[in-house]
């Protein structure tokens, strides 16, 4: 370490096992010889070991490209699909959880009771659980539920009453 400037000396050459003095000879080799030591570098995979370049298959490398597309381009369909269930279920949770709610209160029962009677009435009147929801709620604020909403609903709460008491 030198006392004046606070810095220590070092060797590229011993410091960087990679880095080494050129030859005399090699540094006045010609463009075609560096040419070839730049291709033999060239063909160092990314695990660090050597191959030849021209061992590759161009049309295998082109078919496992393709390949590789395919599944994710699959992958990001489904990816898509999920999302858009995720944010259907996000907008219509609180719809349902508002419906579990009033059979809760209908029934009287617990929420996992209440989640029962939303189901059977959406599997027995052939509606979907979250538009049998909208429309208990929008009967609770004065608009016609459906028939059969209606009487599968009556049906399931009946159920729950006479299996509770």
């Amino acid at each position: 370490m030198s006392a004046a400037t606070g810095f220590v000396r070092t060797s590229v050459a011993t410091e960087c096992p990679r880095r080494r003095a050129v030859p005399p000879a090699e540094a006045a080799a010609s463009p075609t010889e560096t040419g070839t030591r730049a291709t033999e570098h060239a063909r160092v995979d990314a695990v660090g070991t050597e191959g030849s370049a021209e061992s590759e298959d161009p049309v295998e490398s082109a078919e496992s490209a393709d390949a590789e597309r395919e599944q994710l381009a699959a992958r990001v369909e489904e990816l898509s699909a999920e999302v858009g269930q995720l944010r259907q279920a996000l907008e219509t949770r609180p719809v349902i959880d508002q419906a579990r709610g009033m059979v809760m209160a209908l029934a009287p029962c617990d929420a996992d009771t209440a989640w029962q009677v939303l189901v059977r009435v959406s599997q027995h009147s052939n509606v979907k659980l979250r538009s049998v929801a909208a429309a208990l709620v929008a009967g609770a604020e004065g608009t016609p539920v459906p028939k059969p909403v209606r009487k599968n609903l009556a049906a399931a709460l009946h159920g729950v009453r006479t299996t509770r008491g």
